[in-house]
């Protein structure tokens, strides 16, 4: 399965993932500083949720675009792309 997103799509997904990287350097810097447990948990949740937001986004386009292919006629072919799909959703959950 192709990543078929579109430019604002994909800018949006890499924001949300460098965002992430930013906390998650930032949690590793609490962590090394001696931060107060509570902050370093806050900040690796945040990051966690960043993760989870742009993984939903890629792939709530990918049921977009799969959803609208019209290659994807056959009911067996249908079937096969849920299933990926469903496996990926799973993923990350």
């Amino acid at each position: 399965m192709e990543l078929g997103m579109a430019a604002d799509e994909l800018k949006a997904v890499v924001n949300r993932l460098r965002r992430a990287q930013g906390q998650i350097a930032g949690v590793i810097r609490m962590i090394e500083e001696g931060r107060d447990c509570e902050e370093v948990v806050t900040q690796l949740a945040a990051a966690s949720r960043a993760l989870d937001k742009a993984g939903f986004a890629v792939i709530a386009t990918g049921l977009q675009h799969c959803l609208s292919d019209s290659e994807l006629a056959d009911a067996g072919d249908r079937e096969q792309m849920r299933a990926r799909l469903e496996k990926l959703f799973l993923s990350l959950a």
